[in-house]
């Protein structure tokens, strides 16, 4: 079946198109058709790349590398799992070969000062206990940027595939079994690798508490 796709914009004539339909036109070479499937998932492939480098110019970097991958590869989907799982199968696969390559190098370790943003995921999460809520002020703040800090500096020092399960799971939500499917190993393995994940970074966190 034909998609019908806007003459003078290419977009879409209707967003709530079905997804294999859109995969299908892309395949056979709809270049407005893998636009809008790049649309549909591209703030999360930059989210999870920003979480995993820490750093914008390697996430922007990431993201380009990873939909140029997409886009190669598009043909070899064979609809076996979702497109969302093969597509995110891609993408973990050019963050951990980035991550390998750069914890060979220690002076690409340091995380950009001026990510804010993640930063502030890291310490909700870490910040859920249900503690007294305090009022806000300068010491608190300074407190909150200093464990965002640690944090960011703790995940550096978690292996490529520890950093990777434990980002798949607590900001991308996907489900173990899911993230397994992702890396290409069992359920068990992402288990114990989140597992060494929390252990360190809780660990690191250990003496601000």
């Amino acid at each position: 079946m034909a998609l019908a796709f806007d003459g003078e914009t290419g977009e879409p004539a209707a967003r709530a198109l079905d997804e294999q339909q859109l995969v299908r036109a892309a395949q056979a070479g709809s270049r407005p058709a893998f636009d809008e499937l790049v649309r549909r998932y591209d703030q999360d492939v930059l989210r999870l790349a920003m979480h995993l480098t820490r750093r914008s110019e390697d996430a922007r970097d990431l993201y380009q590398d990873a939909f140029f991958k997409v886009y190669r590869n598009l043909h070899n989907f064979r609809f076996e799992c979702s497109f969302y799982t093969w597509l995110y199968r891609v993408v973990t696969n050019v963050c951990l070969d980035h991550l390998r390559r750069r914890s060979s190098r220690p002076e690409d370790q340091a995380p950009e000062t001026t990510t804010s943003e993640s930063d502030s995921v890291h310490t909700d999460f870490f910040d859920r206990q249900p503690a007294k809520q305090l009022e806000a002020n300068p010491e608190r703040t300074f407190l909150g940027k200093e464990i965002g800090h640690r944090i960011s500096t703790a995940m550096l020092r978690l292996s490529a595939r520890e950093r990777m399960v434990f980002e798949l799971k607590h900001y991308q939500g996907l489900k173990l079994r899911a993230i397994g499917e992702m890396l290409g190993t069992t359920e068990e393995t992402v288990k114990n690798s989140l597992f060494r994940a929390t252990r360190k970074l809780r660990s690191e966190l250990e003496e601000m508490r």
